[in-house]
């Protein structure tokens, strides 16, 4: 893991100054140097995903893209082929796949003509509905081609129409300084209502009364927006409950709204460490720019390898100056040596559909896009890019995680009124059905104790199975609460897991302002655990400084914890924080606590 992410969490002087961490007189000085060449070549800034080039890479075996130069009048067996290859596709792409038509399977763009293509998706419009999918055009465009009649290609997105619950669910993390407008567009996407400039369209997210008065999140929320199978959006302009919302889509986009404030720091790694988010959207406020915590966060989401995307939000409140300022400064922290990503300014449907694909395939594209929650400026283009957006993980993996032992983590605890007791979390592995004999734990004495899953919601609508990797609520019946907490894992009684006091990590200290010895306390997150830890002993060092590494020892203070070999560490106390992996676990039973 590169050290040089600290560099994104800075020093408080650094961030009050709005010089990116790492710039130099040097380096500003070269900037003046090449500014004229700057401006030449401004507009070669962005990789634009308009300059399509003459072909495709090949056709890969594995993957949801399938390449087919025309589907032109097929015969009834080759018609069953091919609607038997689009089932596979849709597995691949667990219920979606992106079809290239008049394209050859080394990558060629050879494209049809105008009679070709409506045949090829007529075709393609019947096999989709032969596998119970439906279609939608994403794109088209002209090829050259040595020809007086011109040739097109299309690229079509086929998706499952939903069945019994088994919706494609995408989790998004929102991160970004207070008051950079994170509620508000949430509100906006998933109310299908625009904001009115003093912040209605946020009311429905807060949960508490002081973040209404406030219009600060202080608490984690969950929100949620689905598409049907023709790619059209359903949120609750159109449905009244989440229930409805469930029923019709094809696809659900999860956000998990966090709290910008740096008080509320604890609650924002928790979120991000525990929901297990697929990706991450930051969003920066196009008149404040790069503020407070924003670099803080793009920093945690880095670190905990979460692919992100960035989101310029008010440009309604600004000239178009300031946009390019906020977007320039953006490119710049983007570009540095610690991050080395590649910034991709979406400006158009087609520049979103490419970032789309592009963002999942490569870690280092990272799309940005200017819109405004008030006028509805490019709202659309981000929900082209969440339509279009494929899951990180293929077919393949998810049956390898379902046909593992049942792992549950426990991010929330609630009770409710004739029902009893319900946690709420991920499915790591394995599946889970009602009626499920499971155990909970580690208590504080280390115990695991036994109980039953007595029904299972999923976006607060019924389901009868959990599937690994998907997020729910279980009820527990008359389970007595005070025996839960957050950080618990429910497992099957087969699993045996491994519970400790003491665990070692291979860690890169990103900050702190003196030095890092043998004693001192750290808050340390690893997915759904968050407790205080002692550090116990350095491994061939006395004491670490900023950007070091070592494999430390700690020592949990309050009670045992389950945890693997391999999770991502983050700790943090005060300005100190750094990150890591847990390579050694020391069994509770080979450690007696001292009285």
């Amino acid at each position: 893991m590169d050290s040089r992410v600290s560099e994104l969490f800075g020093t408080a002087a650094a961030q009050k100054s709005g010089s990116p961490a790492g710039t130099n007189g040097a380096a500003s000085r070269k900037t003046a140097k090449n500014g004229s060449k700057k401006c030449k070549n401004r507009s070669a800034r962005y990789p634009k995903a308009s300059n399509n080039p003459p072909y495709l890479p090949p056709e890969a075996e594995e993957g949801n893209i399938e390449y087919k130069l025309k589907l032109v009048n097929p015969t009834q067996y080759r018609f069953e082929h091919l609607a038997t290859q689009m089932k596979w596709r849709l597995q691949e792409g667990r219920g979606e796949a992106v079809y290239q038509i008049g394209v050859e399977d080394n990558g060629l763009l050879v494209g049809l003509t105008e009679e070709d293509m409506k045949a090829s998706l007529k075709t393609l419009r019947r096999m989709a509905e032969k596998v119970g999918a439906d279609i939608t055009v994403l794109r088209e465009r002209e090829v050259d081609y040595d020809s007086d009649e011109p040739h097109r290609i299309a690229e079509v997105l086929v998706r499952k129409v939903p069945d019994d619950q088994q919706f494609l669910d995408l989790r998004v993390a929102v991160l970004g300084n207070v008051d950079s407008g994170k509620s508000t567009l949430l509100g906006v996407l998933t109310q299908g209502e625009l904001d009115n400039g003093r912040g209605r369209a946020r009311l429905n997210l807060f949960r508490h009364l002081h973040e209404i008065q406030t219009g600060r999140t202080s608490s984690i929320s969950i929100e949620i927006l689905g598409f049907d199978s023709k790619g059209e959006v359903v949120n609750y302009s159109e449905s009244r409950t989440a229930e409805e919302i469930c029923e019709s889509a094809s696809k659900m986009i999860t956000f998990i709204d966090l709290a910008g404030h740096h008080k509320y720091l604890k609650t924002t790694i928790f979120g991000l460490t525990s929901y297990c988010p697929d990706f991450a959207m930051l969003v920066v406020s196009a008149n404040t720019g790069i503020a407070g915590t924003t670099r803080e966060h793009l920093g945690l989401a880095m670190a905990l390898k979460v692919p992100i995307f960035i989101v310029v939000s008010k440009v309604d409140l600004c000239a178009k100056g300031t946009v390019e300022r906020t977007v320039r400064q953006l490119e710049r922290i983007l570009k540095q040596p610690g991050c080395n990503k590649v910034p991709m300014l979406v400006s158009s449907t087609d520049d979103a559909v490419t970032a789309a694909q592009k963002f999942a395939q490569s870690p280092s594209i990272t799309p940005i896009f200017t819109l405004s929650s008030v006028t509805g400026e490019s709202l659309d283009l981000l929900k082209v890019f969440f339509n279009i957006l494929p899951p990180l993980s293929n077919s393949k993996e998810q049956e390898e995680l379902m046909q593992q032992l049942t792992e549950f983590q426990i991010d929330e605890i609630y009770t409710v009124p004739d029902v009893g007791t319900v946690v709420g979390g991920t499915l790591y592995s394995g599946i889970c059905r009602e009626g499920e004999q499971l155990v909970v734990g580690p208590t504080d004495d280390g115990k695991f104790r036994e109980l039953t899953v007595c029904s299972i919601q999923r976006n607060r609508s019924g389901c009868r199975v959990l599937r690994a990797g998907q997020a729910a609520t279980l009820a527990l019946g008359d389970f007595d609460r005070s025996l839960l907490r957050k950080g618990m894992v429910m497992v099957s009684p087969e699993m045996n897991p491994t519970i400790c006091w003491c665990f070692e990590a291979e860690i890169v200290l990103l900050f702190h302002a003196k030095t890092f010895h043998k004693g001192f306390q750290v808050t340390v997150h690893v997915g759904n655990v968050r407790q205080t830890a002692t550090v116990e002993a350095l491994q061939g060092k006395d004491e670490l400084r900023t950007g070091e590494k070592a494999v430390v020892r700690f020592k949990f203070i309050k009670h045992p914890e389950y945890l693997k070999v391999g999770a991502k560490l983050l700790f943090r106390e005060g300005v100190t924080k750094g990150i890591g992996q847990v390579t050694k676990l020391q069994p509770a039973s080979q450690y007696q606590q001292q009285p």
